[in-house]
């Protein structure tokens, strides 16, 4: 009987042992760093995800080591400052502030972020853990950014151009118009010689903003450090025309039908809607997700100037719709919506031959919503031109055009209901008033005076 008993005191204690030595071979939580990346400036945020079975945790601690000293960051016991939310049944986000604004101690130079976590096993008698490191620079100095053109005039609607400098040179930089951004580039690329510290940038005071709009210089480096500076501007207003524009029952069943059917999905959002109501919702909800479409063509831009000279414009056309034309849709005698044309209509003749405004790369020729058949070409600088409508295409994405060259002819693919040409020009992917970029004096005076003034060849 005690030899019995013994037995099992030592099989309990044996596998006892086993299980306590398992358990502590268990894999801790999983550790995620979201942010920051390399850097940490004066705001930046910890972003961080811990993972464990049950979602149950004994302890996550945060610290960040620099110079020998360990700055307690977060601890799950005493969150303080931390955001703390369950993303999943197993996953916590942790996140909080660990910049200088957070840590005052922190100093510029080489720092680590560690994360020692653990859960429970063996019905809590025992722990399993684990660590993870992240090595970051910490960077606190702001970046500067100075204005080094003169004579900034806008007008409502149109374009301008800035020389400015920003350093340290790793920054990323722009215009910033109200909410709108428009990224700077390498003055290098407009023929400007000096330090890489120089930049230009176009930018735009767009049709539906205020006059009196902000604009500005921004600068933020790879620790989230940001600054700004005013830029002296003079913005000037423009009449923009309105118009009323009657819409035939045969428009609603012929031309509607044709854009359902050339654009992929479209049928099913439109679903048997009446005639009126596929009207509305391509007038309205797609042409929306085209613009937006047309926006994202920037991210293709060069960071060279394409051109040095000014665009040019579609010979012998007569103008059947300006920029920014306020319109008023009319059926069977009532008003049915209002959009806004954001570009010229040009007409010559059916199926004339549609010819590059200037120097460019195609980074779109194809088939697009209430646009029809279009072409975006790409000058470089986040400048482009738009041609939509055409009967026909001629070039293909990533050909290079020169100015003058034929890209296809005119037609009335789209919303349209004759034979044009819809022309715009974009500014970091904004619909701006094309008129200013074919008038030479405007190309002169805004843009290579100011490449010249700044050293670069006029």
């Amino acid at each position: 009987m005690r030899r019995a008993i013994l037995a099992i005191i030592i099989l309990v204690l044996v596998s006892a042992g086993i299980a306590w030595f398992q358990a502590g071979r268990v894999a801790g939580p999983g550790i995620e760093f979201r942010q920051p990346g390399a850097f940490v400036g004066q705001a930046s945020t910890l972003q961080l995800s811990v993972t464990a079975e049950g979602g149950e945790f004994s302890r996550v601690d945060v610290t960040l080591e620099q110079n020998g000293n360990a700055y307690p960051v977060f601890a799950l016991n005493q969150p303080e400052n931390a955001d703390v939310r369950q993303d999943a049944v197993d996953q916590l986000l942790i996140s909080r502030p660990i910049g200088s604004e957070a840590i005052p101690d922190l100093a510029e130079g080489e720092a680590r972020i560690v994360v020692r976590a653990a859960r429970p096993v063996l019905l809590g008698l025992r722990e399993a853990e684990s660590e993870a490191t992240h090595d970051v620079t910490v960077r606190l100095e702001p970046p500067r950014v100075a204005v080094l053109s003169t004579l900034h005039y806008v007008n409502h609607g149109g374009s301008e151009f800035v020389v400015y400098r920003a350093t340290p040179s790793d920054v990323e930089s722009g215009v910033r118009v109200g909410e709108h951004l428009y990224p700077g580039f390498p003055a290098a690329g407009a023929g400007i010689s000096g330090d890489n510290s120089l930049r230009v940038a176009f930018f735009a005071l767009l049709h539906d903003q205020d006059l009196n709009t902000p604009i500005e210089l921004y600068a933020r480096d790879p620790a989230g450090n940001e600054a700004s500076s005013p830029l002296v501007h003079r913005a000037f207003p423009r009449d923009f025309a309105r118009s009323r524009i009657t819409i035939p029952d045969s428009f609603l069943t012929q031309v509607v039908p044709l854009i359902v059917a050339n654009t992929p999905g479209l049928e099913t959002d439109i679903g048997s809607s009446e005639p009126l109501d596929a009207f509305l919702y391509v007038n309205g909800d797609l042409r929306r997700r085209n613009n937006a479409s047309i926006a994202e063509f920037t991210a293709q831009t060069a960071p060279e100037m394409r051109w040095a000279d000014a665009f040019l414009a579609l010979g012998n056309a007569s103008v059947e719709a300006r920029f920014a034309d306020y319109r008023t849709y009319v059926v069977n005698g009532e008003e049915v919506d209002q959009q806004v044309h954001l570009g010229f209509d040009l007409a010559v003749t059916a199926q004339v031959p549609i010819t590059a405004a200037h120097n460019g790369t195609v980074v779109h020729a194809a088939y697009l919503g209430i646009y029809g058949n279009c072409v975006i070409l790409d000058h470089g600088m986040g400048v482009q031109s738009f041609y939509a409508h055409l009967s026909s295409i001629d070039v293909a994405v990533g050909d290079t055009v020169d100015k003058g060259q034929a890209i296809g002819r005119s037609g009335q693919t789209g919303l349209a209901s004759g034979d044009h040409l819809h022309f715009t020009m974009l500014v970091g992917g904004q619909q701006v008033n094309p008129i200013e970029w074919w008038d030479p004096q405007w190309m002169q005076d805004r843009v290579l005076r100011k490449i010249a003034d700044a050293g670069g060849a006029q």
